[in-house]
C-alpha cells in the first residue's frame, strides 16, 4: 500500500530564513501522524505546502499520490484542512456553512443532505445546525471546522493546532472526535501541535520538529524508551553522580537544583539498590519519562507554551501575499 504522504527534501526558505529544511518522511495510510514542536518550528509551513497553500522552494512531495506542485487541484480535492485560525462564516448557520463547503467541493446534490447530516451528528451539532455561527462557543466552532473539513470525505485530513486556545474540557472533547474519525472514517490525519498531551493521546507516530527539521520520529512509547527510562529524583546531603555512572540500568546521572537526578531503566526494580548506594534521602520521587523529556533530550530545550507560530508564520504569509 502506497503511503498517504511522501516528502523528499521538502524545503521552504524566505531569503535567509529557512522555515522548513529538507524534510523527507512518509505518512502511512490510516495513521494519525503528529508534528510536535515549539511555535515557529515550521509545523504550519509544512502543512501549508502539503495542502498546496504555499509552494516549496525546493524538494517535492506527494499527497494521495498527487504531486503538490504539478497536480495541486487533485491534491486539494482529496484533502480536508482545519486551519489554526477560524475560517467558518459567522454570519451563516452551521448548516449553511456545510452546504456551501460541500458545493465548493462538488458533493453531488442527491447525497449532499445525507452527508451533511452524518457530519453534524459526528461532531455533535445536529441540534444547533440552524443557529448562526456567531452564537457558537469556541469549542462548537472548532467542531464545525472539523465537520466542514470532513463533508467531502477527504482521504487525508490536516489539522493545524486543532485545540489551540480551548479549555481542557473542550480540548478533551475534540480529541475524542479526532480519534473517532481515524477509527471509523478510514482517514489519514496529520496534526500539528505543541501540546505534549495531545500528541501522546492521539498520535500513532510523532515527528519532533525544531528549526524546520525533523529531529526524531517514532511512536510515542519508542521515543520515551529512547531516552533511557524513568526518572528518580533524590535529595541527599552530598549529591554525587560518581557512584551511579557504572551501573548498567542507570543511563544518566546529573545534579539539578541540589537534587540527584537519575535516568533509570525499570526504576521500580532498582529503587532499593539506588537508595542503598545513595544513603539517607530527605526526598524521593519517581516519574515516567514524557514527551517533554524527549524534546528536551533531543533539542536541549523545552517547548514554549505560546499561541500561534510565534509571529514568524504570520510575517511569512504577509510577505507571500505582497508578492
Amino acid at each position: 500500500m502506497a503511503p498517504a504522504i511522501e516528502t523528499y527534501n521538502l524545503t521552504k526558505t524566505y531569503g535567509e530564513l529557512i522555515a522548513v529544511d529538507r524534510l523527507s518522511t512518509k505518512v502511512e495510510q490510516g495513521e494519525i501522524f503528529g508534528l510536535l514542536g515549539p511555535n515557529g518550528a515550521g509545523k504550519t509551513t509544512v502543512i501549508s505546502m502539503l495542502s498546496t497553500i504555499l509552494k516549496p522552494t525546493d524538494g517535492s512531495a506527494k499527497v494521495n499520490g498527487f504531486d503538490i506542485v504539478s497536480q495541486p487541484d487533485d491534491v486539494r480535492k482529496s484533502i480536508g484542512i482545519v486551519f489554526q485560525e477560524p475560517s467558518v462564516d459567522d454570519e451563516l448557520t452551521g448548516l449553511e456553512n456545510l452546504q456551501l463547503h460541500s458545493m465548493w467541493y462538488g458533493v453531488p446534490r442527491d447525497i449532499r443532505r445525507g452527508r451533511i447530516g452524518e457530519v453534524l451528528t459526528l461532531v455533535g451539532l445536529e441540534d444547533r445546525k440552524n443557529d448562526l455561527v456567531k452564537t457558537y462557543s469556541g469549542g462548537m466552532r472548532r467542531r464545525l471546522e472539523l465537520g466542514r473539513g470532513l463533508v467531502h470525505r477527504p482521504k487525508v485530513l490536516f489539522l493545524d493546532e486543532p485545540t489551540l486556545g480551548l479549555d481542557p474540557q473542550t480540548r478533551d472533547q475534540i480529541w475524542k472526535y479526532i480519534a473517532n474519525l481515524a477509527e471509523n472514517e478510514d482517514m489519514t490525519i496529520v496534526l500539528t501541535t505543541h501540546y505534549m498531551e495531545e500528541a501522546e493521546e492521539l498520535c500513532d507516530r510523532v515527528a519532533i520538529i525544531d528549526q524546520g527539521k525533523i529531529v526524531v520520529l517514532d511512536t510515542v512509547e519508542a521515543l520515551k524508551r529512547s531516552i533511557g527510562g524513568d526518572f528518580v529524583c533524590l535529595r541527599i546531603a552530598k549529591p554525587n553522580t560518581d557512584a551511579f555512572t557504572n551501573l548498567d540500568y542507570v543511563k544518566k546521572a546529573e545534579i539539578s537544583d541540589d537534587m540527584l537526578v537519575l535516568t533509570v531503566e525499570n526504576a521500580s526494580e532498582h529503587l532499593q539498590e539506588i537508595l542503598d548506594i545513595a544513603g539517607k534521602a530527605d526526598y524521593i520521587a519517581i516519574r515516567p519519562s514524557s514527551l517533554n523529556d524527549v524534546f528536551l533530550h533531543f533539542t536541549g530545550r523545552e517547548i514554549r507554551d505560546e499561541t500561534g507560530e510565534g509571529g514568524v508564520f504570520q510575517r511569512i504569509m504577509r510577505a507571500e501575499a505582497r508578492r
